[in-house]
């Protein structure tokens, strides 16, 4: 049987299956979505980098978040649109397999991440006295070190795994890029240790961190409670708010994704789930921090004031 196999060198991405006209307009879409998410990323990037008053923990943690939203949109809105533009829609075997590892790596690094930034909040209301000793900048660094270790350590287990199966049809999958679940659907063989494994996973990036963020939200809940001035509990919760909904918005997805059993018809909406997790969320988080949080709106004001006295200056010199 295996010398009648026949090995797959591409695959077809079979994505949204709609006319030309609505190709079009989804690809000039989404093509505005990806730039607002480089644009809005990279500039929070760019201001805490260049922003004295914005090198604390937490701004360290925000710049890495944007880090890996930009490059888990890149990872995979790029391909799509050019689906969108191509009727072939094929992707090579092995750029395939690396989209996959990329996938998976920047979405387990983002969970350690998050649950990184409530430890840092979890720390900053409930043991402000001892904030400057025990989020260190060497704590940090680890911290962020570890995570993305993790990450692409995790990732890269779950390539071995994937690597081991045969791949010998059929080509299609159905899916905007190449996911780890829809791939699986490839293998001409027994995927029961994958699927294990990726349960295994969900439980370590998902749901154990999700435990850890809602036992320390409410850790801070009380703490804010316990605040006297009605502008320090505003304050307190302004700053947690943020985050509150970015992780709302990915562990929300990501867990329904895969945490609930398949079948066919969960199919188009996990595509839609997917989109929405590749395409709008990197797009929502620079949009969420910088709207409710007022060091960054002061620290946006303050480069483009610099920026207009730079031009006034050079103006006179002229």
């Amino acid at each position: 049987m295996e010398g009648n196999q026949t090995w797959i060198t591409d695959i077809t991405l079979l994505g949204f299956q709609v006319g030309p006209a609505l190709a079009i307009l989804l690809c000039g879409l989404f093509s505005v979505f990806y730039t607002l998410t480089l644009l809005g990323n990279g500039v929070i990037f760019g201001i805490i980098c260049l922003d004295s008053k914005l090198h604390t923990p937490m701004y360290f943690f925000l710049s890495h978040l944007a880090i890996i939203d930009m490059s888990y949109a890149s990872n995979n809105v790029p391909k799509m649109l050019a689906n969108l533009m191509n009727q072939k829609r094929t992707i090579s075997f092995v750029p395939c397999i690396m989209q996959t590892f990329l996938y998976l790596a920047f979405a387990v690094t983002e969970c350690l991440i998050l649950v990184v930034m409530s430890y840092d909040r979890y720390v900053a209301i409930c043991h402000p006295f001892q904030y400057t000793v025990i989020m260190s900048w060497r704590v940090c660094t680890i911290l962020v070190l570890t995570s993305w270790s993790c990450g692409f350590a995790l990732s890269l287990v779950h390539e071995i795994l994937l690597l081991r199966l045969p791949f010998c049809g059929p080509r299609d999958v159905n899916h905007l890029f190449c996911e780890i679940l829809s791939v699986l659907k490839l293998a001409c063989a027994d995927t029961w240790v994958n699927q294990v494994v990726i349960f295994a996973t969900c439980v370590f990036v998902l749901v154990g961190p999700l435990s850890l963020i809602l036992v320390s939200y409410m850790h801070i809940l009380g703490a804010i409670l316990k605040i006297q001035t009605k502008e320090g509990r505003i304050k307190a919760f302004s700053t947690c708010s943020s985050h509150l909904c970015v992780v709302g918005l990915f562990f929300g997805i990501a867990m329904v994704v895969y945490m609930v059993p398949d079948s066919n018809q969960r199919e188009e909406q996990e595509k839609m789930l997917s989109l929405f997790h590749s395409v709008l969320n990197p797009m929502l988080n620079p949009l969420i921090y910088s709207l409710r949080n007022a060091q960054l709106k002061g620290a946006l004001h303050r480069a483009l004031q610099r920026k207009r006295s730079m031009r006034t200056v050079y103006g006179l010199c002229l």
